[in-house]
């Protein structure tokens, strides 16, 4: 078998066995990943990016035609972070330039190597979905994305929690437990189709941890977990501090069937659980605020925006927890002897909740790549840049957009399936069955609907 059709029946084989090992098939990839340098200088390019923000948003012009600062963070960055998710997990977690204040503190000794508590171990999660919610929200409200200034606020006050942390704690305690990025990134790469992972078979009788710890000078995991205890998405963020530690080559980077997460661990991720119903409902309320509707309602009832949006926000989310309840009584499963209980509707709808982020911040770029230039010419006095100007039409992106979410439904009910096929196998009668799918095409005609 070839590397490419062993790649594809990595993609869509539900067989555990069958996924390509990416750094057997191309080493330069370990050793690009294991080489500190390669990463320094992904990381530089990051940093560069991320202070032409701050200066930008802080010193350029406060009107947003001028100043690059808002594109480049609402319109680039954050999409390509987005889109990254369906295909590098959480790799771009590895090269983010928020907790560099924070590394380079530690590297001074100004850290007191403070034991983690427990409570923000327990109690990280809330936190860091509350912060998620009130970046999304604050976005709207007070509109981060049309403000330079502000956005550069949001970049450094992430900055600042980071290095708070790092000061406080041991490697990147921000990045395990409180960033909102990080949280919301590690959700959405439980539907990444690649996994990195250790060969347990190699990592048998290791007495030295040195992934976790670190060995010889090189630094250990930065979140505390070590390349043997990778067993999901959520948390390892691919930075490659573990493959030069271990000396057993146990590190693997995996092409997967994108879903086998989800279909595995069948909505036990408690981050997943809190997560995605507010970010579908959050899409819902976004979409549905640029709307005329909109407008005529918050003009009738004489609401400011900021309280008509915060009600919209809150009916959405409470609809789709509304849909999760139907669908997980008509599940009729909601804990199993052997790993406990769990949320079954939740994985089933992570697809549609990531696609829905992809579409929302594929419209943003889509408006506003056609001045991007332009907005380059007038911030740095360059005004023949004016003329490269151009406008994408909604239609075609309103169909790129349908075709997404279409796929994204498509994937929930696949999810689905597999569950009536495999574990719960003649356990959901045939009729919850057909409602259970009425269910992701009602959601699905929600989301076409305020797209449209």
């Amino acid at each position: 078998m070839t590397w490419w059709t062993k790649a594809l029946k990595s993609l869509i084989s539900s067989e555990e066995g069958e996924r390509l090992d990416i750094f057997r098939v191309f080493p330069g990839t370990r050793r690009f990943l294991a080489a500190r340098h390669h990463y320094a200088y992904l990381r530089t390019a990051g940093d560069i990016l991320f202070i032409l923000v701050v200066v930008s948003g802080l010193f350029g012009p406060r009107d947003p035609g001028r100043n690059v600062a808002v594109f480049l963070t609402w319109g680039l960055l954050w999409p390509s972070i987005v889109l990254s998710w369906f295909f590098l997990g959480r790799m771009w977690c590895g090269i983010c330039p928020f907790p560099g204040l924070g590394v380079f503190l530690q590297r001074k000794g100004w850290t007191l190597n403070l034991p983690v508590p427990r409570f923000l171990k327990k109690y990280g999660v809330y936190t860091s979905v509350f912060l998620l919610a009130l970046i999304i929200w604050t976005e709207i409200v007070a509109g981060l994305d049309k403000s330079p200034l502000e956005t550069s606020y949001l970049v450094l006050s992430i900055v600042a929690g980071s290095a708070i942390l790092a000061v406080f704690f041991p490697g990147q305690a921000w990045c395990r437990h409180l960033c909102p990025l990080g949280r919301i990134t590690g959700a959405a790469a439980t539907l990444s189709i690649t996994e990195f992972r250790p060969d347990h078979n190699k990592c048998r009788g290791c007495e030295t941890f040195a992934c976790k710890s670190g060995i010889d000078g090189n630094r250990g995991c930065p979140v505390y977990l070590g390349a043997y205890n990778v067993q999901n998405n959520l948390h390892c963020l691919v930075c490659g501090h573990c493959l030069p530690a271990c000396d057993r080559d146990s590190p693997q980077l995996l092409i997967r069937n994108p879903y086998s997460e989800l279909v595995r661990n069948k909505g036990r991720y408690i981050t997943c659980s809190y997560i995605v119903p507010f970010l579908i409902g959050s899409q819902l309320a976004r979409f549905l605020r640029s709307k005329p509707i909109y407008a005529q309602v918050e003009s009738l009832s004489g609401f400011p925006d900021a309280l008509a949006f915060s009600l919209l926000l809150v009916i959405c989310f409470l609809m789709v927890m509304g849909i999760i309840r139907i669908g997980t009584h008509l599940f009729g499963i909601t804990e199993d002897p052997m790993f406990g209980k769990f949320s079954p509707l939740v994985p089933i709808m992570i697809p549609l909740a990531f696609t829905g982020e992809l579409v929302y911040r594929m419209g943003y770029f889509a408006h506003g790549i056609g001045n991007f230039i332009p907005t380059i010419g007038r911030q740095i006095g360059l005004d023949i840049f004016v003329k490269l100007a151009f406008v994408i039409p909604d239609f075609p992106v309103q169909i790129l957009s349908a075709f997404f979410m279409l796929n994204g439904a498509l994937a929930g009910c696949y999810i689905f399936w597999r569950f009536c096929l495999e574990d719960f196998e003649g356990l959901i009668p045939f009729r919850n069955f057909i409602g259970i799918n009425l269910l992701i095409v009602l959601l699905l005609l929600f989301y076409l609907g305020v797209i449209f």
